[in-house]
């Protein structure tokens, strides 16, 4: 890959009568760096120093882009001295990709499973809630609610609000309790009709009576909106409207959110060690006709 004097001929260029070499340290680099690179920035924007550093998670993120822009540089430096700069420009090409890919799949993973894991870790946990009582001024900061006996989704009060997706709303009360307010709701998308026909989360398991808080920030105007609609339609009123999945278990669930977010990490760290090691075996081919790679 360095570039000889006078009229001696070039390494990592194929020259007739000498016996050719592969450069397995190029190649050995260029399969472990990105791979490494895609790891740390994945990591980086997956887990909870996202969530804890968030400024600081991106500005490492930064570094990974400067390191990509560095090899780059080197790339040229190395065509500018007239040595081959194949393996330099693939590690670049690689290295971009592998931040790329990781920045998408990290704030995915990130958005999708553990943000929700850590928001609702670290709100708290009721337990007796009373619907027919208690306020949801009271509870705005529940992650995860459990019920009292006798506790159940009230579905002939159900509304579905069209907005791409339908989003349903349906109150928890307690069994042949008076309601004064209903500021607890059930919810899910896609799983109603517009009205009385609720068909959410574990509506049908007799032994579900707890909620598991909604998190996810972008669909909360949405189900607002269906808790406006109820109070319009059904002449309930609903002061602090709170938002839960309706369940059996809300500790296992959001044990799931870790879990999926852990097998997402996982599932693309192999991903693109075989995508950047195919790549690689490509590039060698590639190269070796060219007489590039020996």
């Amino acid at each position: 890959m360095l570039g000889g004097g006078g009229g001696t001929a070039k390494r990592g260029l194929f020259t007739p009568g000498k016996r050719r070499r592969m450069n397995i340290v190029a190649i050995c680099l260029n399969i472990f760096v990105p791979w490494i690179l895609f790891i740390c920035v994945f990591a980086t924007l997956s887990f909870d120093f996202h969530y804890k550093h968030p400024g600081w998670a991106w500005f490492l993120v930064g570094i990974a882009v400067l390191m990509v822009l560095l090899v780059g540089f080197t790339a040229i430096q190395s065509k500018r001295r007239e040595r081959d700069p194949m393996w330099y420009t693939f590690a670049t090409v690689a290295m971009a990709v592998a931040v790329l890919i990781a920045v998408i799949l990290g704030d995915i993973n990130y958005r999708s499973n553990l943000a929700p894991y850590y928001d609702i870790n670290n709100l708290q946990v009721y337990e007796d809630v009373k619907p027919e009582l208690d306020k949801g001024q009271a509870l705005m900061d529940a992650g995860k609610v459990y019920f009292t006996a006798g506790s159940q989704i009230d579905t002939t009060r159900s509304v579905g609000f069209k907005n791409g997706d339908l989003y349903c709303v349906a109150p928890i009360i307690k069994a042949g309790a008076a309601m004064t307010t209903y500021d607890f709701w059930a919810v899910g998308k896609n799983c109603c009709a517009d009205r009385a026909d609720f068909r959410c989360g574990e509506y049908a398991n007799a032994r579900a009576r707890n909620g598991l808080r909604l998190m996810h920030d972008e669909d909360r105007p949405f189900y607002r909106l269906a808790v406006q609609e109820a109070e319009a339609v059904y002449g309930i009123s609903s002061p602090h409207p709170l938002f839960f999945y309706w369940m059996q278990d809300p500790l296992g669930e959001q044990k799931a959110y870790r879990d999926d977010g852990y097998k997402y990490f996982l599932l693309g760290v192999f991903s693109h060690f075989a995508f950047n090691l195919f790549c690689v075996l490509c590039a060698t081919i590639g190269f070796s006709k060219l007489g590039r790679t020996y």
